[in-house]
């Protein structure tokens, strides 16, 4: 429906550049109070930059920014604080070695005589707004250590306290369970409640549809349209995001799988206060998912067998010979793979080069005589890159100047350039679009159909029903179930999850 009154915000033919590649140009759309706008897109489409625009990171080249039918200048992110818009990116920003609180209110901390920071009172605040949120963390903790999903929350907490008329959410819900979502879905209704203008980037259409009232496509860096969300259609959203009909987000549903031998043996695996007596095995040609809330334990289960944690009880054995305790150089000689959760600060050095990431993990084959060659690099990196139809401008540029979804591939592309014999992929579709997405999930298809065995950790059911051949469910650091494909449905996952008996 048409809106009568002025924008609170609007973003007036922005258009910006970095040398040749044109990021953004001539986009337009109004972000009214009181309303919840989505903007979605591929990865690559220009979403981010139009949020480091309105973050005041970056200047727009060309057009302007509006704030109540003015016209402001956001040239560093402390103006665009001071214009009451907050930002909540999809990779958090914490400082690891401050506290929780500290990270909430930094510049802004309480004070008592002499200037000194009160800490009883910068912790009560911060509490405050946990409770807000329905949470339950530590103001005085440090951030270091904090799972992805808490890193988001003390993210969302951040903009709350900034009490901002603007709130630019980069895909907050990524690493959120279900009941997160819902409990952050509360909280921005009762920000569109006080008055709030909200722009939320998703690429789950579900949570769009649930909380959103008007809907801005991109693509390629221009604007598609901007629509009421009621008179569009998921499918017509689709369609205008990647230019072309999806036919389906996930490959044809494979055969049950065969008998394969087993390729990973996990016995009575354990780490005190995280997980316990944990056991399971994935055979080859076998697409295994790891279920359960954020918190269960899953991905501290799969760094274990990899070796990256350490683990007090139990082995893992892959084809029969079991791996050393914490020692993932023993499991990527055995064929194991691990593509982490945090691709950014697990999985990629951003500063790098794209062509030296995807070669992390080759640079011993490819060196000669103990000296790394830049042509059989980039070879290399070029043919794994164009594999998984990587989007970028040189090979020889930072990854980190990637999209999201880029960014995955290159970490996928560094960790299947080994072929191994089991993958391990812990939240593969994290933070990227609804076209990406469907690549990963056929090529994780093919590589099952090879034989490669594959352990995937996923916080969004349907994925995890999509793909998984079999689902093993934790909940408190167990595991607490097994469903084969044919017995695995939301209801059966998550009452398995949380522990609420069926009715």
């Amino acid at each position: 429906m048409a809106r009568a009154e002025p924008p609170l915000l609007a973003v007036r033919s922005v258009a910006k550049s970095f040398g040749a590649v044109a990021a953004v140009r001539d986009v337009s759309f109004p972000l009214h109070a009181g309303e919840v706008h989505a903007l979605v897109g591929e990865n690559g489409a220009g979403k981010s930059t139009i949020v480091k625009m309105l973050a005041g990171v970056h200047a727009p080249d060309a057009g302007r920014i509006e704030l109540d039918g003015v016209a402001i200048e956001l040239g560093e992110p402390a103006a665009a604080i001071g214009a009451g818009i907050a930002v909540i990116y999809q990779e958090p920003t914490l400082f690891p070695d401050l506290s929780v609180a500290e990270n909430i209110l930094m510049g802004r901390q309480p004070l008592r005589r002499f200037r000194r920071i009160d800490r009883r009172r910068m912790n009560e605040e911060a509490a405050g707004y946990f409770a807000r949120l329905g949470v339950a963390i530590d103001p005085d903790r440090p951030a270091r250590g904090l799972s992805i999903a808490d890193q988001q929350i003390v993210e969302i907490a951040k903009a709350l306290s900034l009490r901002a008329r603007v709130i630019v959410m980069d895909e907050p819900t990524a690493a959120l369970t279900a009941v997160e979502v819902a409990r952050l879905f509360e909280v921005v209704r009762a920000l569109r409640e006080g008055g709030a203008a909200v722009l939320f980037i998703s690429h789950r259409f579900d949570e769009i549809t649930a909380l959103c009232d008007r809907v801005t496509v991109m693509r390629d860096g221009a604007l598609v349209s901007t629509d009421p969300l009621a008179s569009v259609t998921v499918d017509e959203l689709v369609r205008r995001m990647v230019g072309r009909p999806l036919d389906t987000l996930y490959p044809a549903r494979r055969a049950e799988p065969g008998p394969g031998e087993p390729v990973l043996e996990v016995t009575g695996l354990g780490r005190s206060g995280v997980f316990s007596d944990v056991s399971f095995t994935v055979r080859a040609g076998e697409i295994v998912a790891l279920a359960g809330l954020v918190g269960a334990g899953r991905s501290e289960v799969a760094r274990a067998v990899f070796g990256v944690d350490p683990r007090d009880a139990g082995s893992v054995r892959v084809h029969g010979r079991e791996l050393r305790r914490h020692d993932p150089v023993a499991a990527m000689r055995a064929g194991v793979a691990l593509v982490p959760e945090d691709r950014r600060q697990q999985g990629l050095v951003l500063d790098a080069s794209i062509q030296r990431n995807v070669a992390a993990t080759r640079l011993g084959a490819l060196a000669r005589y103990g000296l790394l060659v830049d042509g059989a690099e980039r070879r290399h990196a070029a043919r794994w890159a164009d594999r998984l139809h990587t989007r970028y401008a040189a090979l020889s540029d930072p990854v980190g100047r990637l999209s999201g979804g880029n960014q995955q591939k290159v970490v996928l592309a560094k960790w299947l350039s080994t072929e191994p014999r089991l993958l391990i992929v812990d939240e593969p579709t994290r933070g990227i679009d609804v076209a990406t997405k469907a690549e990963v999930h056929r090529l994780l298809a093919e590589l099952a159909a090879e034989g490669v065995a594959i352990l995937m950790v996923s916080s969004e059911l349907p994925e995890v029903l999509g793909m998984a051949d079999r689902v093993l469910v934790m909940r408190e650091g167990r595991l607490v179930a097994e469903l084969p494909r044919g017995r695995a449905d939301e209801e059966s996952v998550m009452l398995a999850a949380t522990g609420v008996a069926a009715a």
